[in-house]
């Protein structure tokens, strides 16, 4: 009787071992599951497709949609392709005044600050990026700036006395002669800009015609892309009145190769909401070769790719 009874014994202990080891590993998953992000996701109310765009974002970030409540805005934000995710509190609140835009729109407009009023919530350029420095209607320069070399523009590129940063200078005139070879000129007729002379520009456009309609053609001092010197209105022969370019092969040239020397069209038309501007065919702004063309191949304004990738 007690060999059997020990039989039984060896044969229990290996089966409950097993049990054990069964349920443990049982328990181990389920306490996974509990805490994994799907499962808390699913708890909150996100469905499959949704929990699957959820879980692409960092740790953090799901963190942070955990302790809110369900959501069926929020999906739809990340997945677009330039969601930030800091500035999903302001996709949020700027989709409540603005439920019939696009989502993409939505994310592309808080990006550039478009949520905000012009000149509000100011910061100072970043003049450490060189080139690649954002001033606009959110970013501005300090009174006192100017770059330290600048050079004369020779009168065989331009109009008037015209000045530029050295690296945009010699960009321009290479640029300037692969035109030639087309048999195009184009001619800077603005340039480099003091803080001072951008003040009284725009009070004169103001006392004529009002300041929201100055405010879409010039921008204030210290927010101006002049005051950098890299930035440039052209022209070619024979155009009457800024507007004119456009019309002109050397405008068709320009938007085709600029980028090729580091120079993009500011504003174009279509983005006059991104860029707080009226589209302006003449307006040229060096950033550098190599960051010209990853604007330019973005499909972007200088402000969206900066909100995007450089900020």
């Amino acid at each position: 009787m007690k060999k059997r009874r020990l039989k039984k014994t060896v044969l229990i202990i290996p089966v409950v071992i097993i049990i054990i080891i069964i349920l443990t590993i049982i328990g181990i998953n389920y306490y996974k599951k509990i805490n994994s992000y799907p499962y808390k996701l699913e708890k909150i109310g996100y469905s499959k497709d949704e929990i699957t765009i959820l879980t692409k974002l960092k740790d953090r970030q799901i963190d942070n949609i955990l302790k809110r409540k369900y959501n069926i805005v929020i999906p739809r934000l990340v997945k677009q392709k330039y969601f930030i995710f800091d500035n999903l509190d302001r996709y949020l609140a700027y989709y409540k005044d603005h439920e019939k835009e696009k989502k993409d729109v939505i994310v592309s407009k808080v990006n550039v600050n478009r949520d905000r009023d012009y000149y509000t919530k100011t910061k100072e350029a970043d003049t450490n990026l060189n080139y690649g420095i954002l001033v606009n209607k959110y970013y501005y320069l300090p009174k006192d700036y100017a770059p330290d070399d600048l050079q004369k523009v020779s009168v065989l590129y331009s109009y008037g006395e015209q000045q530029l940063r050295k690296e945009a200078l010699n960009q321009f005139i290479n640029m300037f002669n692969a035109a030639k070879e087309e048999d195009i000129t184009i001619i800077i007729n603005s340039s480099y800009r003091t803080y001072q002379y951008q003040a009284d520009l725009w009070e004169s456009y103001s006392s004529a015609h009002g300041s929201k309609w100055a405010d879409s053609y010039a921008a204030r001092a210290g927010y101006s892309e002049h005051q950098t010197g890299l930035a440039m209105d052209v022209t070619t022969y024979g155009v009457k009145g800024q507007e004119g370019f456009e019309k002109t092969k050397a405008y068709e040239w320009m938007i085709n190769h600029s980028y090729e020397y580091g120079f993009i069209l500011r504003y174009p038309k279509g983005k006059e909401d991104t860029t707080g501007y009226s589209y302006e065919s003449w307006h040229f702004r060096y950033v550098g070769v190599d960051l010209a063309k990853k604007i330019h191949d973005s499909n972007l304004t200088f402000d969206e790719y900066y909100a995007y990738y450089m900020k």
